[in-house]
């Protein structure tokens, strides 16, 4: 466990619409028969938000200075100009400006400024948010007129390693993914569980779960941390595991940044592979491709990375993959015809090093016997294992030079049971989705088991559940069903859809507007979850943009 003495000597130190409100039902969660009426269907189609405004708040022209902020003695820097940046996010859809941008130095000047909030009471309206690489949706890392700090200030020191059994790496919580897989492999060792994107900060992950297709394995990335340092809404800096301030510990992985800033974690680390096997099948029948889904998870040995996405209405798919797949067979290939229906891809990844290729190839044979794809749309890559895992940030670059990256990105990410993913598929990818989508859709089973369930996420209640994301993109200045209406709308007919039809759907990085309908999605654990607030952030001075306290109200 780490010892703080001084600043220093910790490891982690481094120079919706309420109309549409998803108050999911407590009963009828177990698996029955959809059957949606004409008239449940005409309802869905017929929600249009009339008064859809632009829910970006305007900067105002100036943050003000706080003088007693002004006064604290610091390591880094807190700068109250050209600070617009804090109110930007990949969602691109919410900016709210803050007072001031602190750039610590070091974990105390991240204690130092929330504790002085803190003694400020409840008459000062300051408010904390942590933003590390500003990745989030919906505004969750802004504080509108508080303080935001910039994680990343706290990258550059060396990450110390600890190579024995187990082994792990202690970073700080500004540290990107990518930066550790980096150094790890210096000594042949990789994070188990990942997310898709790596240029996401240890903190902003650790916060929310980190989901990827390792995680019906070794579970999301918070299942695979052994340790926290944390500085709470007191501005106190606590060591957490389980073993020592464990509630802490739990209620911050999953915790949506409402217990404590992340400020470094100990990751569990695993031997690296060296290559990757990366393959794409097709289907055209939903129940084949989840069936097939399914039984690849719950393999004691089977593929290391299972995804699938959704492809609709893309004639001539497979001549894209040409660039970065081989097909197995190029005469069947080159005769398969899309037609522009819709289609299920199953993507799967086996790791491996080159003295191991033999075995390899004939465990991925042995595996692809057992599924049903359609035979002619088998396609194999072969990569290195960083390339393979910073695959999104080529598409990012790529995105970047046509200036299509900073733009709105309106995501809904839903966690679908096992038992209703079907009556999902039935109405979501063949009536409300049926010309085309704005982004991947990305749809893969977990299983529960992987998921420690003292900490703050909340999950379906089945042993396996899907995640379902939609990432779509918005053009700007669109009015057609490319613009951020038409997708707002869409995604609102696809939520309601699943509160009428009772799916027990939870919401991944959720967002909300309502105390009731954050009060529904945690169900039985919004109590727990408000007793965590009160003790360690009691007067709500942390992560005000996940919008689900207020700062100095009555939790209850």
């Amino acid at each position: 466990m780490f010892r703080r003495t001084h600043k220093s000597d910790s490891p982690f130190t481094k120079p919706r619409d309420p109309n549409l409100a998803m108050s999911l039902p407590e009963k009828r969660t177990t698996c029955t028969t959809l059957r949606v009426t004409v008239n449940m269907f005409s309802k869905i189609l017929s929600i249009v938000q009339k008064d859809q405004a632009n829910p970006t708040v305007p900067l105002h022209s100036g943050s003000s200075v706080i003088p007693s902020l002004e006064e604290l003695r610091l390591d880094g820097n807190l700068s109250f100009e050209n600070i617009q940046y804090a109110a930007m996010d990949f969602g691109n859809q919410y900016h709210f400006l803050p007072s001031a941008v602190l750039y610590p130095k070091s974990v105390s000047d991240i204690s130092t400024i929330i504790k002085h909030i803190f003694e400020m009471g409840i008459t000062s309206e300051l408010t904390v948010a942590a933003k590390g690489h500003g990745h989030s949706l919906e505004g969750q890392a802004q504080a509108y007129r508080g303080v935001v700090i910039d994680m990343e200030s706290l990258q550059g020191s060396e990450m110390h390693f600890h190579i024995g059994e187990p082994p792990y790496v202690d970073v700080s919580g500004g540290e990107l993914w990518i930066n550790i897989l980096h150094e790890s492999l210096k000594h042949g060792l990789t994070p188990k569980s990942w997310t898709d994107y790596l240029h996401l900060t240890v903190g902003g992950t650790l916060s929310n779960a980190g989901i990827s297709g390792q995680a019906f394995r070794h579970g999301p990335q918070t299942n695979n941390v052994y340790q926290l340092e944390v500085v709470t809404g007191r501005g106190e800096v606590v060591n957490c595991s389980e073993k020592q301030n464990a509630d802490l510990f739990y209620g911050v992985l999953g915790g949506l940044g409402q217990f404590g800033i992340i400020t470094g974690a100990r990751i569990a680390l695993e031997p690296a592979p060296r290559m990757v096997k990366w393959i794409r099948v097709l289907y055209s029948d939903f129940s084949t491709f989840s069936r097939d889904q399914e039984h690849l998870i719950s393999l004691e040995s089977s593929f290391d990375y299972i995804e699938g996405f959704v492809i609709i209405n893309r004639t001539g798919l497979l001549n894209n993959w040409r660039l970065s797949f081989d097909p197995k067979d190029p005469v069947q290939a080159s005769q398969f015809n899309s037609d522009g229906r819709t289609f299920f891809c199953l993507e799967i990844a086996k790791y491996f090093n080159p003295d191991e290729t033999v075995i390899t190839n004939q465990k991925i044979d042995s595996l692809l016997s057992e599924l049903n794809y359609i035979q002619s749309t088998l396609f194999f890559s072969e990569v290195s294992y960083v390339e393979f895992l910073d695959r999104v940030h080529v598409s990012e670059l790529k995105l970047r030079e046509k200036g299509l990256w900073e733009i709105p990105h309106p995501w809904l990410n839903l966690l679908i049971p096992k038992c209703r993913i079907q009556d999902f598929a039935v109405v979501v990818f063949g009536k409300i989705l049926t010309d085309t989508s704005n982004g991947p859709i990305l749809i893969y089973p977990v299983t529960k088991s992987k998921w420690n369930n003292r900490t703050s996420i909340v999950t379906p209640e089945e042993d396996v559940f899907y995640l379902v994301s939609f990432l779509s993109s918005a053009m700007p200045s669109s009015t057609g069903t490319d613009g951020l209406e038409h997708i707002l709308t869409q995604n609102k007919r696809i939520l309601y859809f699943c509160e009428m039809a009772h799916l027990g759907m939870k919401q991944y990085l959720p967002h909300y507007s309502t105390p009731e309908e954050w009060r529904a999605h945690f169900g039985p654990r919004w109590e727990l979850f408000v007793r965590r607030k009160s003790t360690y952030d009691p007067l709500a001075i942390l992560a005000p943009g996940q919008r689900i306290f207020q700062k100095a109200t009555n939790f209850s």
